[in-house]
C-alpha cells in the first residue's frame, strides 16, 4: 500500500467488508453483537462499522486500525482480539468475530464442535476453548483469546460466541458458517444420545476432508451473499490478493 494509502482503505475493500458483515447477519451468525475484518497490510485492517451487521448499509464505512498500535476513537473494545491474530499469525487476511446460535448453546456447557461431518473437517482435531465469560475488553483478555486460538481456524469462548480466522475474509465468513454447521450436527447428535467420543472423524481422514478444490469455498460464500443487492461481481480473494 503506498504511504497516501496508509490510513484509508479501497472502496472495493470497503465493499468486501459491508458485504460480509451483511452476509453474516442473513446466516443468523451474528445479531446486534460482532464484528468483522480484513487484512490491508503488514501494519494495518479494516474492520467493520460498530453497529448490528445486518444494518450496515453501503454509505457505513469501515476504519482502519493499526495492528501495533491503540484503538481508534469509537472502534468496539473487543477489536483487539483482531489485532493480536494478525499481529500473531501474517498469513491471516480476515477475522470474524460472530455469535452463532448452536456454538453459543455448547459453549455454555464448555463443549466446541468436534470434526463428525464434512464441514466440521476443517476444524480438526478440535475447536479451542476459551474458558472464560467474560467480554474481551482489555489487551491482556485478547492476548489470551489468541493465544489459546494459536493456529487453529476456529476459537470458541464460554458462553459468548467464537472467532475464526483465514487466509481472507471470505474464508473466514465461510468457515464460520462451518463451525456453526458443525455445532448444529454435535448438539442435535448429543441430544439423540451420542457418546462424546463416538463418530468423530480421524485427523488424517479429516486433513484429506478439508480441501478447497473444486471452488468448496467460492460457493459457499456465493451462496451467503446472495440476496445482497450490491453483491454483483464480487468472489472469493478477488480484492485480497
Amino acid at each position: 500500500m503506498s504511504s497516501a494509502g496508509i490510513m484509508s482503505a479501497a472502496a472495493q475493500q470497503q465493499h468486501l467488508l459491508r458485504l460480509a458483515a451483511r452476509a453474516l447477519a442473513r446466516a443468523n451468525l451474528v445479531h446486534a453483537y460482532g464484528h468483522c475484518s480484513m487484512r490491508l497490510d503488514d501494519h494495518h485492517f479494516l474492520v467493520c462499522a460498530p453497529q448490528p451487521m445486518g444494518l450496515i448499509s453501503d454509505s457505513d464505512n469501515g476504519t482502519v486500525v493499526s495492528i501495533d498500535g491503540e484503538l481508534p476513537d469509537g472502534v468496539l473494545g473487543e477489536v483487539r482480539i483482531h489485532q493480536e491474530i494478525y499481529r500473531r499469525r501474517p498469513q491471516v487476511g480476515g477475522v470474524v468475530r460472530s455469535m452463532p446460535r448452536d456454538v453459543m448453546t455448547l459453549s455454555a456447557a464448555g463443549i466446541t464442535p468436534a470434526p463428525r461431518h464434512g464441514m466440521g473437517t476443517y476444524f480438526s482435531p478440535e475447536v479451542p476453548l476459551w474458558n472464560d465469560v467474560q467480554l474481551i475488553r482489555n489487551k491482556d483478555l485478547a492476548r489470551g483469546v489468541a493465544e489459546t486460538m494459536a493456529e487453529a481456524p476456529a476459537v470458541v469462548m464460554r458462553g459468548n460466541g467464537a472467532v475464526v480466522a483465514a487466509e481472507s475474509l471470505e474464508k473466514a465468513v465461510v468457515l464460520t458458517w462451518y463451525l456453526e454447521d458443525a455445532a448444529r450436527i454435535e448438539l442435535q447428535l448429543r441430544c439423540a444420545g451420542l457418546a462424546s467420543d463416538d463418530g468423530i472423524i480421524a485427523p488424517a481422514a479429516a486433513r484429506q476432508r478439508a480441501t478447497d478444490a473444486g471452488r468448496i469455498f467460492e460457493r459457499m460464500w456465493e451462496y451467503l451473499i446472495a440476496g445482497d443487492s450490491s453483491s454483483s461481481g464480487v468472489f472469493i480473494n478477488e480484492s485480497t490478493q
